[in-house]
């Protein structure tokens, strides 16, 4: 490896160790507790060393939460290739959408769980966009379901968005109370996507004669 490929893997190396201490800090102290230099302090280094990657901590906070997001899309588009069944793959990407944030709970917590509403988060529009792309991927889904009369829903998007409503509610429970007596997650999960299909009245293909 030479001198500039090193150097380029250590900044990125550097970088998502910054992303990692931030992303920390925000879950345990809370956002608006959280300054530069204290980040600085987890990792080690000088404040002087951040601002070299991020402009502030709205950019930092903005970067966190595109990573999340687009973790997710790239896990909904594996599933689009080697899924083909339309109703098979919405269960597999409701399901993954679970398991991602339950393997990934700080990821979760500062993109989709923080509800302080600061002036940062106004800022964020890179990690908005990734967002959108995940909804929008949920609802074309959807839409492909009903043009092939697989589902029967009078409005896409309120389907789509009650549909992640429910799947972002058992996350975010099974994340925030890890000690309620719950039954075992994948009971959970597969009772959610069962009656989550359920309510979009899915209708099987009728078979060929």
């Amino acid at each position: 490896m030479g001198v500039q490929e090193r150097r380029a893997r250590e900044k990125k190396e550097l970088r998502q160790e910054i992303l990692d201490a931030a992303r920390d800090l925000f879950v345990r102290e809370g956002f608006e507790n959280v300054s530069m230099r204290k980040i600085a302090e987890k990792i080690e280094y000088s404040p002087t060393t951040i601002y070299l990657y991020f402009k502030d901590k709205a950019d930092l906070l903005d970067c966190i939460c595109e990573e999340t997001f687009a973790r997710l899309v790239r896990k909904q588009n594996a599933i689009d290739q080697a899924v083909t069944d339309p109703i098979e793959r919405l269960k597999k990407g409701l399901r993954a959408y679970i398991e991602f944030g339950l393997k990934y709970p700080n990821h979760y917590k500062v993109a989709l769980m923080m509800t302080e509403d600061f002036e940062e988060r106004l800022q964020c529009e890179r990690s908005r966009e990734m967002g959108k792309k995940a909804y929008i991927h949920l609802r074309n889904e959807l839409g492909r379901l009903a043009e092939l009369g697989l589902i029967h829903v009078t409005d896409i998007d309120a389907s789509a968005q009650v549909l992640w409503a429910n799947i972002h509610g058992l996350t975010s429970l099974l994340i925030a109370h890890p000690r309620f007596p719950w039954l075992d997650r994948n009971l959970l999960i597969d009772t959610l996507v069962e009656n989550s299909l359920a309510g979009l009245q899915v209708t099987q293909p009728a078979l060929a004669n």
